[in-house]
């Protein structure tokens, strides 16, 4: 009887003045609040504060990322053109290729490589890169798989070949560049001379 009298009081009193608990209270606006239409909705959340709208076009396509004036980038590509990309995204700073053949010694094994580029900088210089090799083993026609990241000669071979490329790139460009420049100051010399 003392246990059900405790209890009772107990009870009365977290009940009495109190709000509702937590997990009573409600989470979102209600389904009749919510417009049906996106549009609408989308206009309201931006009014309320809740949102924001980057462009007014209705049907613009995907976002496309082109990397033609970073060296680094244009040398990683050329350098493991030999396989096709996984994942290439220049805004994400971050090569990824399929998986290839990595030349097992043993016949009863396949064994292939994947290699991942990040891009740390912009800059041409041997901290730019994070270059990771990862090897998969599979026995009895890729039932039994093992997927390790290794450590290779590879990676600073292609580090190595990348940099050295992306500098070939990058004194192409100056030269380029100056080419063009001496160029435009000479016409515009010749046509400030004949005014």
């Amino acid at each position: 009887m003392k246990n059900f009298i405790l209890l009772t009081i107990i009870l009365s009193l977290s009940l009495t003045g109190c709000s509702k608990p937590n997990f009573l209270k409600k989470i979102g606006p209600d389904v009749k609040d919510v417009p049906i239409n996106v549009n609408d909705r989308v206009k309201r959340n931006i009014e309320e504060g809740r949102g924001i709208r980057f462009s007014k076009k209705k049907n613009s396509g995907g976002t496309f990322d082109f990397a033609s004036s970073n060296e680094l980038w244009r040398a990683s590509i050329d350098v493991l053109d030999f396989v096709p990309f996984s994942n290439a995204s220049y805004s994400g700073g971050i090569l990824i290729t399929e998986w290839f053949d990595g030349n097992s010694k043993n016949k009863n094994e396949k064994r292939d490589l994947k290699i991942t580029v990040r891009f740390l900088t912009n800059e041409i210089r041997a901290d730019a890169l994070d270059i990771n090799i990862h090897e998969r083993k599979c026995q009895n026609n890729f039932i039994d798989c093992n997927v390790k990241k290794i450590e290779s000669k590879l990676e600073a071979q292609i580090k190595l070949a990348i940099l050295k490329r992306a500098a070939l790139l990058e004194s192409d460009m100056y030269k380029k560049n100056s080419k063009d420049f001496l160029k435009k100051k000479r016409t515009s010399r010749s046509l400030d001379s004949s005014k």
